[in-house]
């Protein structure tokens, strides 16, 4: 072994210096490799047993989890243009829910008893504390409404995203009534009177209009991660609960997870569907839409829409198209055109709202998420700078979680404890 040993180093000693450069540019190239191997494999593996963990049924209860997130279905999309029709009876749903896993998402007891009002407290809880909190702070003490105070709450109302405007009109009043305010609760008592009086200053909504219309058309838009597919799933809902014949039409086609949380959404419901495959026209998806709701007979029509970014001029003109197309149907259509807007997004809520309304004559919104943040105020923002009426709110994931706007109950909302 000496001897063997020996040997090899004087050949290495003989050898140039160009072949240990080699060699050891081979042996750099082999331990790469190497480690490359080894790191795939454990990332396949991390990735299987992922896979275990999550996989879940797809009748699964969507109270597990927002449902724009985390539905996908592995229906293909892929096959012919002609538009795809599914009817979902209400005996199917119960028998899916009846299959739903143990461990999905429950309402818990103590909301179920309390009724809406209880879950619109409990949601708005932390828009309270920013608002109504923040008053019980400021007027701690004997402290009294001056100039000072009055700045104070100038500031917490726009912190609340009240909006400057907003904020200023209700300052006014406030400032005017000073000789009724003789402690904090009477500056709450004018705050309520005032924001309430700037939210039913509002023209009144077209729904109420439109209810006894058949096929009524309502045409959803909004951007992206608001929560308008959900917010389509729970009108439908809502809508066959009145015993209403309900259609959903999945104009979305460029986001293919759209239209399969769609489908669901609409076998949950016990609704019927319009869509085509992926890629095609959306205005095309929307007139076929409207055609099979004539044919059949339905009472209402829910068109989704992409969610398109409301400062890309091309996109709007897009949704112009899909409004102009079903007009060529029924002229009078769409009857309502609903935006759903994310509450948790602040003014940048009301930014989409004036970009939407100027491009579609928007009638009515949709506000979600209202459970999710503490800027709540903007309720009070888009009312007052938009003069649009607010037609739903959104305080949790559960289908009742979707309400009519009540002006008076969300006043109370923001003041009272649950």
């Amino acid at each position: 072994m000496e001897e063997i040993w020996k040997t090899i180093v004087m050949m290495m000693a003989q050898a140039p210096q160009e072949a240990f450069w080699a060699a050891e540019g081979l042996l750099c190239v082999f331990l790469v490799l190497l480690a490359l191997i080894r790191w795939g494999r454990r990332r396949k593996t991390r990735r299987m047993e992922g896979v275990d963990q999550i996989q879940a049924p797809v009748d699964m209860e969507p109270a597990a989890g927002p449902v724009d997130k985390a539905w996908e279905s592995p229906e293909s999309l892929s096959g012919s243009r002609k538009e795809e029709t599914t009817g979902f009876s209400p005996p199917a749903v119960a028998a899916m829910d009846a299959a739903a896993p143990a461990g999905a998402v429950q309402i818990p007891a103590q909301m179920a008893t309390k009724g809406f009002l209880g879950r619109l407290k409990s949601g708005l809880s932390k828009t309270r504390n920013t608002i109504s909190g923040g008053l019980d702070r400021i007027f701690s003490g004997s402290r009294k409404l001056d100039q000072a105070a009055l700045e104070e709450v100038e500031e917490l109302l726009i912190t609340a995203d009240v909006g400057v405007q907003a904020t200023m009109g209700l300052i006014q009043k406030v400032s005017q009534r000073s000789g009724e305010i003789q402690g904090l609760g009477d500056l709450k008592a004018v705050l309520k009177d005032e924001i309430l009086a700037s939210i039913q200053a509002v023209s009144p909504s077209v729904a109420d209009q439109n209810k006894n219309l058949k096929p009524r058309i309502i045409m959803i838009v909004g951007v992206n991660g608001v929560g308008k597919t959900t917010t389509i799933g729970k009108l439908a809902a809502r809508f066959v609960q009145e015993g209403k014949r309900v259609l959903i039409v999945a104009a979305d086609t460029f986001r293919a997870a759209a239209i399969e949380q769609l489908t669901i959404w609409a076998e949950r419901a016990g609704t019927e569907i319009v869509k085509h495959k992926q890629n095609a026209d959306p205005a095309a998806v929307a007139y076929d839409g409207v055609e099979a709701a004539v044919a059949r007979g339905m009472d209402v029509v829910l068109i989704d829409t992409a969610g398109r970014l409301h400062t890309k001029v091309n996109l709007m003109e897009e949704l112009k198209k899909i409004k102009r197309t079903i007009a060529k149907k029924i002229p009078e259509a769409p009857h309502e055109i609903l935006l759903v807007l994310d509450a948790t997004t602040g003014q940048n809520a009301l930014t989409q709202a004036k970009m939407f309304h100027e491009s579609l004559d928007i009638t009515g919104i949709a506000l979600t998420k209202l459970d999710g943040t503490a800027k709540g105020g903007i309720v009070i923002a888009i009312c007052s700078a938009l003069n649009l009426p607010l037609s739903y709110i959104g305080v949790g994931e559960q289908t009742e979680d979707l309400q009519n706007f009540d002006p008076q109950n969300f006043v109370n909302a923001l003041f009272e404890e649950v």
